[in-house]
């Protein structure tokens, strides 16, 4: 049953994700289709025209040192008004200020071409609308932006180099703005009244690419560099490719605070594939809005493909939340890669951000060297256990989460950690042929229905399987490492445990209990 329904999930996905025509993509490295059984009738397919219009045509100046934000506009405008076409920015270096594109317009950043964005934040007004860490507010220009245009894209093969370093003192010089825009999001203040400008130190770190409203976006074969903040963030967007990307915000130039990969925020139908993030903070995560503000809007993150990416450093792999208020649903990766990132999956959210997280399949993922859990839930990114809470539309839920074939070379962590609440337990999730080696084992509290089939996971310390507060857990076939001590232990109020088709011989110890286990809650089988 799990494999038809990841299986025609990807299938049923493909059918939205269509490639703009006149795009060149390389014969040598074709891209795997994804065939979908049906097609789905309220799609439109993307078509840039074959027009080129060269910036230097427009009184683009190369060199770095000229700002060509007038040029490149008038670029973008002209082709617009023919219809739409590429919009070429030949190799050199060409600095400038906010890009903004407009319907049918296909940025292409030569091979050997680098756009440098300007330091100067007064080149990023006037403020526009956007979301900042997922609430909706007025703030700098995003280095490239655009807001309810059809049909947008940037390609090309060059380097899109943010400089943002003056920016990243914000995280710390301007905590009090950030505070603020989450208050005036939790206290229903009108969108029209949050504005950041920079007057009364009001200011918020621009997003490097954040298409708002659109339809039809594609991101391929461009390298971004140290940005401000988040990097690719599609918000309230749909049918988003990221494609052949590398995104790079930590290394020789510094490490850029909040400088994810990816970002979708409450959109529909997104691919994102054969991408490499080497990033100050997540490589991809999916949200959709925060806290009051993002239950107002309401708006979810569904259908999502993530396959072939590659991470290195970075807090997470591919990663659900924090921002979770609109509910995300219907997520596959498959086929990637971790090498020091802090964890491979990790679905985050807390009591405060509501939203329902469901239906992820999570299949085929290798790592090296992670530094935390190699596979974390957690519904108390923020706050503690207890005491446990009434139940409203801010409390989260996560259900329906699917992992299968992940290996891990080493875990400095918990193998796989879930942490539910008291009130609402995280529910009906399978882990299915896990190769771990890790400091700790599984961890599970305040979970419901969890299925363990066929792990080989060996900490180095304590429980290979450690629950607390967990009901109706099957484990089976779990393997066991020579001197196990315990195999399983048993804590809090859980019950309805069965172990089978598993050779407990080689532990050392096989059951430990604590507090109030009732007699029968576990039984080998």
């Amino acid at each position: 049953m799990y494999q038809t329904a990841r299986v025609l999930f990807a299938l049923l996905l493909s059918a939205s994700i269509v490639r703009p025509a006149n795009c060149q993509q390389p014969a040598e490295e074709p891209i795997a289709p994804l065939r979908a059984p049906f097609p789905m009738a309220d799609l439109t397919r993307p078509v840039f025209s074959d027009r080129a219009f060269d910036i230097r045509s427009f009184g683009a100046v190369e060199g770095g040192v000229v700002k060509n934000t007038a040029a490149i506009r008038k670029t973008i405008e002209a082709a617009a008004v023919a219809g739409g076409g590429r919009v070429v920015i030949p190799p050199g270096i060409w600095l400038t200020g906010p890009i903004h594109l407009d319907n049918n317009i296909n940025l292409v950043v030569s091979t050997g071409a680098e756009v440098r964005f300007s330091q100067d934040v007064n080149d990023y007004l006037p403020v526009v609308f956007s979301r900042h860490e997922d609430t909706e507010c007025y703030k700098y220009s995003a280095f490239i932006y655009a807001n309810g245009k059809k049909n947008i894209a940037v390609t090309g093969g060059g380097v899109l180099n943010g400089q943002g370093r003056p920016w990243w003192t914000f995280k710390q010089s301007r905590k009090a703005a950030e505070a603020l825009v989450i208050d005036m999001g939790n206290r229903n203040v009108p969108v029209e009244e949050r504005i950041f400008d920079g007057r009364d130190g009001r200011e918020l770190r621009p997003a490097f690419f954040q298409p708002m409203n659109c339809v039809n976006v594609l991101v391929e074969n461009v390298t971004f560099r140290y940005g401000a903040f988040w990097t690719i963030t599609p918000t309230y967007c749909e049918n988003v490719i990221v494609r052949r990307v590398t995104v790079k915000t930590v290394g020789e130039e510094g490490h850029a605070p909040n400088g994810d990969g990816v970002d979708p925020s409450s959109c529909r139908n997104v691919l994102i594939e054969q991408c490499t993030f080497d990033t100050g903070d997540d490589c991809i995560a999916i949200k959709a809005g925060r806290d009051r503000d993002g239950l107002r809007v309401g708006r979810p993150t569904e259908n999502v493909v993530v396959r072939n990416c590659v991470g290195l450093s970075g807090h997470g792999g591919v990663v659900i939340g924090s921002e979770t208020s609109g509910g995300i649903r219907n997520v596959y990766a498959t086929d990637c890669t971790f090498n020091g990132t802090d964890r491979i999956v990790r679905i985050k959210t807390a009591r405060g951000r509501g939203g329902i997280l469901e239906n992820m399949w999570f299949d085929h993922l290798r790592a090296d060297t992670i530094q935390y859990e190699a596979i974390h839930l957690n519904m108390l990114y923020t706050g503690t256990r207890l005491p446990a809470q009434p139940i409203g539309p801010a409390t989260p839920m996560i259900r329906n989460i699917h992992v299968t074939d992940v290996s891990c070379a080493y875990g400095k962590s918990y193998a796989l950690e879930i942490l539910g609440l008291p009130e609402r337990t995280v529910e009906n999730v399978t882990f299915r042929s896990l190769r771990m080696r890790s400091a700790q084992g599984v961890h599970i509290v305040d979970a419901d229905s969890i299925a363990l089939t066929d792990l080989d996971v060996r900490p180095e310390q304590g429980p290979v399987v450690d629950l607390d507060a967990a009901r109706n857990v099957m484990i089976d076939s779990l393997g066991v490492p020579p001197g196990a001590d315990p195999l399983i232990r048993v804590a809090g109020n859980s019950s309805d445990i069965v172990v089978t088709r598993t050779d407990i011989r080689a532990a050392k110890s096989v059951l430990k209990t604590a507090g109030d286990v009732p007699a029968g809650a576990v039984k080998f089988q």
